[in-house]
């Protein structure tokens, strides 16, 4: 069938939901993302996860909080030449945005030429006289 994915729905207080949002902010996650953690660590460690304050996940966990995870430096470059790569296409399509819009206000100047044949207009032409280009 294949890996379907569901959503589980709940409600925090106020305050609750507040502290949980600058978690969230200051680890650069987003609400979900924080929600997902938490839900694929219980999961993976059968429902025997415990929340504990800072200072004391470091005596009882041995390993530093929160936890770090080594990543290759080919997947840092790759990241990298894939975010100049989006960034070069986002200048691209910036500048034919622009060259766009220099072609149309050319053609919106120009009222007094009739050679325009705009492809909407042929449309709701009803007629089926050919037009000849050239």
């Amino acid at each position: 069938m294949g890996n379907k994915n569901k959503t589980i729905s709940f409600r925090v207080n106020e305050d609750a939901f507040d502290a949980l949002r600058d978690i969230a902010e200051e680890r650069d996650l987003s609400l979900s993302a924080v929600f997902r953690d938490y839900v694929d660590s219980l999961v993976a460690h059968d429902g025997q996860v415990r929340v504990v304050p800072e200072n004391e996940a470091s005596e009882t966990d041995g390993e530093a909080f929160p936890p770090k995870v080594e990543v290759p430096k080919s997947f840092v470059r790759e990241h990298e030449r894939l975010e100049l790569e989006a960034q070069h296409l986002r200048d691209q399509l910036d500048e034919h945005k622009g060259y766009i819009n220099q072609l149309r206000e050319q053609v919106d100047s120009q009222d007094d030429v009739d050679d325009v044949v705009h492809l909407d207009d042929l449309e709701d032409d009803t007629d089926d006289e050919p037009y000849q280009l050239g």
